[in-house]
């Protein structure tokens, strides 16, 4: 009976390189399916394109794929919740580019200035939980 040779560990890492590989892969495509979607629905439709953009996806495909990496109740819980927390200092970006563009800002300039915002806001964010806590 023929004896095949044992696979080494360089094979076997090549193997799950490959794996994780294709499942990084199969997550772009999906991703940006559902990112091509929004904005091709919003081009004709703006108020359902916002709705969809709006829809935590990214947020649930991303507990998905840890979900699937990591099965860990613990680190999911933690994610989650900082989730929350920082989805808060994203939202007046959603007040301000409006606001600019209304006023006649060019909208290059008002979505660095809701960015710049954002960022702003996420610095004082991760101050305040790592001052305060977030309760987990």
């Amino acid at each position: 009976m023929a004896t095949f040779p044992e696979k080494t560990n360089s094979e076997n890492d090549r193997l799950l390189l490959g794996k994780d590989m294709v499942f990084f892969i199969l997550k772009c495509l999906i991703s940006g399916v559902l990112i091509a979607a929004a904005s091709g629905v919003a081009r004709r439709y703006p108020g359902a394109g916002a709705l969809i953009a709006s829809l935590p996806l990214v947020s649930v495909l991303g507990m998905i794929w840890l979900w699937m990496e990591k099965p860990d109740r613990l680190i999911m819980s933690r994610h989650a919740e900082a989730t929350f927390w920082y989805v808060l200092p994203s939202l007046p970006m959603f007040l301000l580019i409006p606001r600019l563009l209304r006023v006649g800002v060019p909208f290059w300039v008002a979505l660095m200035a809701g960015c710049a915002l954002t960022i702003i806001l996420y610095l004082g964010t991760t101050w305040a939980l790592t001052r305060f806590g977030s309760g987990s």
